[in-house]
């Protein structure tokens, strides 16, 4: 079976993970944990835990237990108290963490609890911060603020040393292929490149790596970009010609969506094939549109079937 690992953060993450599971795939996750917004944000302060809000969604997208589970993972409370809009499963993670220690720990315990289809692993046992430095020269800190601002991004960074687990760095050393995406480009997949040790086994791997593009554009992130230009985003972190292949969306976003997107900045991601082809790079595209309460989803079934396709047909994999 062959070991493949993703790299990503946020609900982009969990969608990509909700489809591979259903193929005969030995999965890892590797999830960044630089989060600093609601629930998760008030219990890294209160008990200096890394993120756990993403964690959790990962949880529960492997998770091959009964649907109230997941219910009661990602239930929310409606309070005048403190516990208001904390998640349950954000409590149990952080309760673990405490008794434990340490997240990797929590997770291993909770992943037979859950029956996972896979391996869930912190990209770091520290609490990092992430700092976005803007193209005007702003520096903004805190995920949460980078999203917020708005602002066009330069490059991020951790304010903090923060240090990848060596379990992170056995799973990529150990990899049949590598995944980055989809999600927030500087602030769910290239925290996971923040780290001299990462990058060092990313470039020596002989791993097939793969991005699974996002559908539409982010605005402060990816204003305005191809497919390319998200790939030469992550490249920057890891060095030219990193990306071997790249799934991205052919289908056409349907006009009113894109009417409703554009009051948030947001277009399609246009797929470039010349300028990627020019890179070197195998372009595997499908129409991978799902559109939820009118926003624009990665068919998660297709977009994993077309990966597990790649998987059968390659050799090099």
């Amino acid at each position: 079976m062959k070991k493949v690992v993703v790299l990503g953060g946020g609900t982009g993450l969990s969608v990509l993970l909700r489809g591979l599971k259903l193929f005969p795939i030995d999965i890892t996750a590797i999830v960044s944990v630089a989060d600093d917004g609601s629930s998760t944000g008030i219990l890294r302060r209160e008990f200096n835990v890394p993120a756990v809000g993403d964690l959790r969604n990962v949880l529960v997208a492997l998770s091959e237990v009964e649907p109230l589970v997941e219910q009661l993972l990602q239930y929310r409370f409606e309070t005048d108290s403190d516990l208001n809009n904390h998640a349950m499963g954000n409590l149990l993670l952080t309760a673990l963490f405490n008794i434990t220690g340490n997240l990797t720990e929590s997770l291993t315990a909770l992943s037979k609890i859950l029956n996972l289809k896979g391996k869930v692993l912190p990209f770091t046992e520290d609490s990092p911060i992430l700092v976005a430095h803007t193209t005007s020269g702003e520096v903004i800190e805190g995920e949460s603020n980078i999203t917020k601002a708005f602002k066009e991004i330069d490059y991020v960074e951790y304010k903090n040393k923060v240090k990848a687990t060596r379990k992170v760095i056995k799973a990529l050393e150990n990899a049949d292929l590598i995944i980055l995406g989809m999600g927030s480009l500087y602030t769910s997949v290239i925290p996971n490149l923040l780290d001299d040790r990462v990058v060092q086994v990313l470039r020596n791997s002989k791993a097939k790596k793969m991005y699974v593009c996002n559908i539409m554009t982010e605005h402060g992130e990816t204003d305005g970009f191809a497919v390319s230009d998200c790939i030469k985003a992550i490249n920057k972190y890891v060095g030219d010609n990193f990306i071997d292949v790249v799934v991205a969306n052919n289908g056409e976003v349907p006009k009113k969506i894109i009417k409703l997107y554009e009051v948030e900045v947001s277009s399609p991601i246009l797929l470039d094939r010349e300028e990627l082809d020019r890179m070197n790079i195998k372009v595997i595209e499908d129409n991978l549109i799902s559109i939820i309460n009118n926003q624009v989803r990665h068919d998660y079934v297709r977009t994993a079937l077309d990966i597990f396709t790649y998987i059968n047909n390659s050799g090099d994999v």
